[in-house]
């Protein structure tokens, strides 16, 4: 399907955005911590024509049958269904969030196409988001900066599709670099471009999506959000980032045990994006493996979002010869990535399919990405 054979006529525009891997620092984001993300060269792309009326018409390649509408005047959340929430909720974030006067602008036809998978942890429906975010600012002219459109894409993904994230996957999808991870300060939004030197080291990012699918909307994603905020809380921080490692004794004597590694979690994984991006910067990408291999851990004993698939993942390519390997996103499912030889690459791979057949898992997909540019008009 393709966005003529939708509308009949063809766009007049088209941008897109990337998918997104974090190499580290999870679940810090929404504690006003550290990550550590790259854009990826797997991207999201929207086709656009301007309309003359104010009605906004979505569809995709993913979705051939349905084709939503929603006047400019109807932007509500209780409008809006399913993944056109992505597309619409970024209009409606724009004026709510942004203060965007929409009253004499005129709307589009939208159709969007991706090779992002979904559910895979590599933040497709950021790609859909930053893409259109960044076309709807140019083509109303709305003049926004490419930090204050990651706080739209938020804020939509908040309240007009119901997901509880933080803001990183945006910013990596906005402020991508090639060859280069962003390192971002989640409080004040603050960004740096890390050389990530993989090619000049002979390495590259597999990624290993399990196809064990989530949905950060429902209950686990939430419930350790409220843990985060409880464990703040309960210390008399506004947030978890302003926690370190020395004040977890007092933690552990102050939380019940579930909130307490819960916090741990968020506490260690802040420090060990901090070495990471110093390790990079005086080292190089050779030298992280053992933090990669220390976040998965703590994801998996303290925040308890692993899942077998994700730890056979890592242990099959640790035990293969990877560098350093852990589940990347939010987890419940997903995809590990792991910094390997681009020589033992074939090789790794093999080995984590091999397994999960002898497991009895669904097969998963395995393959590289590359550190690439972010949002754009193509």
């Amino acid at each position: 399907m393709t966005f003529q054979q939708v509308y009949g006529y063809e766009p007049t525009v088209r941008y897109s955005a990337p998918g997104r891997v974090n190499l580290i620092g999870e679940h810090t984001d929404y504690n006003d911590g550290y990550v550590l993300p790259f854009a990826i060269d797997r991207r999201t792309t929207a086709s656009i024509a301007q309309r003359t009326d104010r009605v906004l018409r979505v569809a995709s390649a993913f979705d051939a049958s349905s084709v939503f509408e929603l006047g400019l005047d109807e932007l509500e959340p209780s409008r809006m269904s399913g993944w056109s929430a992505y597309v619409l909720g970024i209009a409606w974030a724009l004026r709510e969030q942004a203060g965007a006067d929409l009253t004499d602008k005129t709307g589009f036809d939208v159709f969007i196409e991706s090779d992002v998978p979904v559910g895979a942890g590599l933040s497709s429906s950021a790609a859909i988001e930053c893409g259109v975010a960044l076309a709807f600012n140019d083509l109303w002219e709305l003049g926004l900066s490419r930090k204050q459109l990651a706080r739209v894409g938020q804020y939509s993904e908040n309240h007009a599709v119901g997901a509880p994230t933080g803001i990183m996957d945006q910013s990596a999808s906005l402020l991508g670099e090639q060859d280069a991870v962003v390192f971002l300060d989640c409080r004040t939004l603050d960004t740096a471009v890390v050389d990530l030197a993989l090619e000049a080291n002979g390495l590259e990012v597999l990624v290993v999506d399990t196809r064990v699918e989530h949905a950060h909307a429902t209950g686990g994603y939430k419930a350790r959000r409220d843990s985060c905020e409880r464990g703040a809380s309960v210390m008399g921080v506004e947030a978890l980032r302003d926690l370190s490692v020395d004040d977890l004794p007092r933690a552990q004597e102050l939380l019940d045990d579930e909130t307490f590694r819960r916090v741990r979690h968020v506490v260690t994984e802040d420090q060990r994006v901090l070495d990471t991006v110093r390790t990079l910067r005086e080292h190089g990408p050779r030298s992280i493996g053992s933090l990669l291999v220390a976040s998965h851990a703590s994801m998996r004993d303290d925040f308890e979002i692993s899942v077998p698939e994700l730890d056979l993942a890592v242990e099959t390519a640790m035990a293969h010869g990877a560098v350093g390997a852990r589940m990347t996103g939010g987890g419940f499912g997903g995809a590990a990535i792991a910094l390997v030889d681009q020589e033992a690459r074939q090789t790794i791979a093999d080995a984590v399919t091999a397994a999960f057949a002898a497991a009895g898992y669904r097969e998963p997909t395995v393959f590289t990405v590359h550190a690439a540019q972010g949002a754009r008009r193509d």
